[in-house]
């Protein structure tokens, strides 16, 4: 409610963020800022909760999720104060969220965490589970290289087929349940190579940044030659850092990362809850 902003201010900087993607793209100070447009949120998707323990002494608890209507997974974004994750309360908080995001056809719920943290260990009680394990980089500047023209071009329609496939051979089966690619215009960055797209770079823009996910085939050629052609022609980056999300699948990525001059951020656990039972058809039906 509006008259809880005030304790949402207060929380800003002192909270534990969960959604790496908008977190260094929007920084830290407009993910809470969210809850502002709690009146607007079934068209926006930010759904923020509040937690009052009957206990005087123990603190309020906010937690934040993000669900685009439609979308087979919502985004735990964002619980505070940091003290939180040690509260006998917050596992009520989580289940209320889960049962209010369920109702609006979630079938998952996703976090980021680093591993071995706090946090890990009281997502972990409170029902989620890893699926898989990342690492994000940061580059601040140009990266270190020279690279002739580039080869890469932004995705198209057409390229949509020749992306899910490379997307298909390269992901896991448990990641592809939890996290497929969005059904919209996908957007990013291809390289082809006789025809076939040999990596695609997942792009979305902040104000505090850029994230980039690579999914690289590993017969690609010159794998550190065409990361640096695609930094150094990336569109609008206007200064901005650049941040690249390297998943344990695509591991071997990191060490042409690393000659970028990029700095490597802490191991993160990728934890998902689910929120509904897969059951098979009993009885097909035509598509």
């Amino acid at each position: 409610e509006w008259h809880d902003l005030p304790l949402l201010h207060r929380y800003r900087q002192c909270g534990l963020f969960l959604d790496s993607t908008l977190t260094f793209t929007r920084g830290t100070t407009l993910v809470p800022a969210g809850a502002l447009l709690a009146y607007f949120a079934p068209a926006t998707g930010i759904f923020t909760y509040l937690a009052r323990p009957d206990q005087g002494a123990d603190q309020p608890l906010v937690g934040q999720v993000l669900h685009a209507a439609g979308s087979p997974f919502a985004r735990l974004t964002f619980l505070a104060p940091e003290a939180a994750v040690e509260s006998a309360h917050l596992p009520a908080l989580l289940d209320y969220i889960t049962v209010t995001i369920g109702q609006r056809g979630a079938l998952h719920t996703l976090a980021e965490v680093e591993q071995g943290s706090q946090a890990f260990q009281t997502l972990h009680q409170s029902g989620f589970a890893i699926y898989a394990r990342q690492r994000i980089w940061r580059l601040a500047g140009e990266p270190q290289g020279l690279a002739e023209a580039s080869d890469w071009r932004a995705c198209t329609e057409q390229d949509t087929l020749r992306v899910r496939a490379l997307y298909v051979d390269l992901v896991p089966g448990l990641v592809q349940q939890v996290e497929p690619l969005p059904r919209e215009r996908l957007k990013g960055m291809v390289f082809t190579q006789r025809g076939e797209v040999r990596a695609y770079i997942e792009l979305r823009y902040g104000p505090a940044g850029i994230w980039a996910q690579p999914f690289v085939h590993p017969d690609a050629p010159d794998v550190s030659g065409r990361l640096v052609q695609l930094l150094q022609s990336l569109p609008n980056r206007r200064g901005r850092p650049v941040y690249l999300c390297v998943r344990s699948y695509q591991s071997w990525l990191e060490s042409a990362i690393e000659e970028l001059g990029a700095q490597p951020g802490q191991s993160q656990a990728v934890m998902v809850r689910h929120l509904a039972v897969a059951r098979k058809a009993t009885q097909p039906y035509a598509l």
